[in-house]
């Protein structure tokens, strides 16, 4: 199996449904070809990690890298794994716009350290926590 970690820009602002609409059909498409993975959204920033069978993972990046609603673009990671990270969801999502049920903003960065505690890859954890810092105040 492969996973490609990738991070990269929105070309425009986007809403909730814009975004939801995309998962809707990430999560889909992503199933039928057995990839699993997380997406953070930090204002216009994306980080994405992708898994799954070696073809399905370099297709959907692929499909992904040519979207004209991002640029940007950057392969961070591209490694050979034995198991899933991320073996139970079709697209995890996260993003700093999370509000609780009383309508106050929630730390993104404490979502995304809760939600990659499991993970065996130090790396893979530092860099969505890294990115939860960095992009909690967009």
């Amino acid at each position: 199996m492969q996973r490609i970690l990738y991070i990269s820009t929105a070309r425009d602002g986007f809403d909730e449904a814009a975004l939801d609409g995309i998962l809707r059909s990430s999560r889909r498409n992503n199933a039928a070809v057995g990839v699993t993975g997380l997406l953070v959204v930090g204002g216009r920033r994306f980080l994405q990690v992708l898994e799954g069978p070696e073809e399905a993972v370099a297709s959907v990046f692929e499909r992904i890298s040519r979207d004209p609603r991002h640029f940007a673009v950057v392969r961070l990671s591209n490694k050979t794994i034995e198991t899933r990270a991320f073996g139970e969801w079709a697209m995890g999502y996260r993003s700093a716009r999370v509000v609780d049920r009383n309508g106050q903003k929630r730390d993104l960065r404490a979502i995304v350290e809760q939600l990659v505690a499991p993970i065996d890859d130090p790396m893979l954890r530092a860099e969505f926590t890294e990115f939860a810092t960095l992009h909690a105040a967009a």
